[in-house]
């Protein structure tokens, strides 16, 4: 699904996220996240082990709300599959992210913790204005 140049621009700002995903016993399990967006899928970074790495892992379906940091009444909720979900370029993704968001060069790394790179592809939008 292509999305809209608006809502492309409000993924690629300095805007959080809320993600949600499925328990195992089915309820909603919701984390605030840094999000981006690159060659029409919606990443995000999170460490393996967590449990909604771990959700996404077992059942795919995720849905993000984002609210526009400049204007709380600009809202954009996409329902979205995880695609893949990768070690491999999960550092160099979570520095870049620590940069947008924190203006820092590194993000801080927390002992033993892997990182992983959550790619979504966008199913469904809703634009709230």
């Amino acid at each position: 699904m292509k999305l809209s140049k608006d809502t492309i621009k409000l993924l690629q700002g300095k805007n959080f996220a809320s993600l949600a995903t499925v328990n195992k016993d089915g309820s909603p399990q919701v984390s605030i996240v840094w999000i981006d967006y690159e060659d029409e899928l919606i990443l995000i970074n999170t460490a393996k082990g967590r449990l909604k790495t771990n959700n996404m892992q077992r059942d795919p379906r995720v849905s993000i709300s984002i609210t526009d940091s400049e204007n709380p009444y600009y809202q954009v909720t996409i329902k979205g599959s995880v695609v893949e979900i990768t070690e491999d370029g999960a550092v160099y993704h979570i520095n870049s992210l620590a940069k947008k968001y924190l203006n820092e060069e590194r993000f801080p790394v927390v002992d033993d913790e892997v990182r992983v790179k959550i790619k979504i592809s966008p199913e469904k939008t809703y634009i709230m204005k």
